[in-house]
């Protein structure tokens, strides 16, 4: 974010204003790269914690305990409900600084608000549960695909008790125990 902020703050970053009645300058290769490498690290940072966000508030919770159940719901319907709200504030508050004041301010506030975010999760990381990671997710998938790939002309047996079943492996990777067997997805 900081950078996209510098390259519309910095007259050197962009190609310059173009009157409409005139034939426009267009930007020159080092421009076009610099835009093109902030958006790409935009993008990698944002994709790198999306989907983190979630698992890591999961894993705050105890889910042992009975009382948990529904203090982490009530998390989850706060966590949605202000990601929609940022959405909105995003679309409209954001694009209207953008269109009306300038690019820098319109990147610049996510940009801080990005760092405020940071300074936040730095201070508060002696907090946070952190679990310890329990083998390779990949060699678990792995596993998984070859499992299937050898079991796939099987014949589903009557009683799920002789399904797997190994609780020390699975306790690695489920808090609420194994899930039921169903009908569903054979």
């Amino acid at each position: 974010m900081i950078s996209l902020t510098v390259s519309a703050v910095l007259p050197s970053l962009r190609p310059p204003p173009c009157p409409s009645q005139v034939s426009c300058k267009e930007a020159s290769n080092s421009q076009l790269w610099i835009l093109y490498m902030s958006l790409i690290l935009t993008s990698i940072g944002s994709g790198g914690t999306k989907p983190c966000v979630v698992t890591f508030a999961a894993d705050q919770f105890d889910m042992t305990k009975s009382a948990v159940g529904s203090r982490s719901w009530n998390f989850f319907n706060w966590y949605y409900f202000c990601m929609g709200m940022a959405t909105l504030t995003a679309l409209t508050v954001v694009v209207y600084i953008q269109y009306n004041v300038g690019w820098g301010w319109g990147l610049g506030i996510p940009a801080i608000g990005m760092a405020l975010s940071i300074v936040a999760f730095i201070f508060g990381s002696s907090l946070y549960n952190k679990l310890k990671p329990e083998g390779s997710p990949l060699v678990r998938l792995a596993q998984v695909v070859v499992a299937a790939a050898r079991k796939r002309k099987e014949v589903m047996p009557l009683d799920p008790g002789m399904l797997y079943q190994n609780k020390e492996l699975d306790a690695a990777i489920s808090v609420n125990g194994r899930l039921l067997h169903s009908d569903q997805f054979k």
